[in-house]
């Protein structure tokens, strides 16, 4: 997926999280209630609750993003009080938040590019093993999946199936690991015993840089409003940004279309469309240019 230098993994989410730090209460809430359903999760994997978790409307449904070096999971709780409702379990719920944070232990959202199969298969059998560990049956363990995947598989996301395989084989592989570990006799309790040894010989400390992955595809800039605020984000959303009001919306999304001329289509939510060149110039229906996709900066 390349639009430009390699499209940006995740940025919309980004994006948004860094809006809502600076909006505050009113447009985030830090997740209290669910804050023990994190540690939970990170406990079965040994790992410290390094996340932090915001509740937002906007955001349809969750997302894991990187915002400044830290890292969160945004979520709409009505999304997942309805995944709860039609999954008739609230693992439902809480398989969509193992799910994303499948995604960053698994490196996905320190990488660039957009959602693929790869990825998301990952992130599901992550969730598997993860609520299996968690008491969860398996068909608890599958109810978020089995409500909100497609049907159909997609470029960026497997149909529904095989990502309830691999929520299954998640779910498996902790339950051998379960089973295993009470076959076996408890391993012995006593510390490590500390012998005296001469003190290594000292070694300069050395610094790699690592450059973090920028946080923006490109921004489209409209002939009627030049001043109005468009990003195109690593999901391969529009999202508009109002500095006064320090919000994000998101207000349209780029697809691929098989046009030689026009690679990109973008559809905003009341499913108009406008043709993206290669060179980035964008065109409506009639064939006049209407917007610029350039650089973000």
């Amino acid at each position: 997926m390349t639009l430009y230098p390699r499209l940006l993994r995740r940025f919309a989410g980004s994006l948004l999280a860094g809006w809502l730090l600076l909006a505050g209460p009113a447009g985030a809430q830090s997740a209290t209630a669910q804050r023990d359903v994190l540690r939970e999760i990170t406990d079965v994997v040994g790992l410290k609750p390094r996340f932090e978790l915001l509740a937002t409307s906007q955001v349809q449904n969750a997302a894991a993003v990187v915002y400044s070096g830290k890292r969160y999971l945004l979520y709409n709780p009505k999304f997942v009080s309805a995944v709860n409702q039609a999954g008739r379990t609230d693992w439902a719920g809480i398989s969509i938040l193992a799910h994303e944070m499948g995604h960053h232990l698994n490196g996905h959202t320190l990488r660039q590019g957009g959602s693929n199969p790869a990825d998301e298969l990952e992130a599901d059998e992550f969730s598997g093993f993860v609520l299996r560990k968690m008491g969860a049956s398996l068909s608890q363990a599958q109810a978020g999946m089995a409500v909100v995947s497609d049907e159909q598989a997609s470029p960026t996301h497997p149909g529904r199936s095989t990502r309830l395989k691999a929520i299954n084989e998640g779910w498996q592989r902790a339950s051998q690991q379960i089973v295993a570990s009470s076959r076996n006799t408890a391993p012995s309790a006593a510390p490590a015993v500390i012998y005296n040894r001469p003190a290594p010989a000292p070694v300069v400390a050395t610094t790699n840089r690592v450059s973090q992955p920028a946080n923006m595809i490109g921004r489209i800039t409209f002939r009627s409003n030049p001043d109005e605020l468009y990003y195109l984000t690593s999901h391969l959303n529009i999202v508009r940004l109002d500095q006064q009001q320090r919000t994000a919306q998101v207000v349209g999304r780029l697809t691929r279309s098989d046009s030689a001329a026009f690679p990109y289509v973008l559809v905003d939510g009341q499913q108009r469309r406008l043709f993206v060149s290669a060179a980035g110039a964008v065109f409506d229906k009639n064939g006049q240019q209407v917007a610029m996709l350039s650089d973000p900066s």
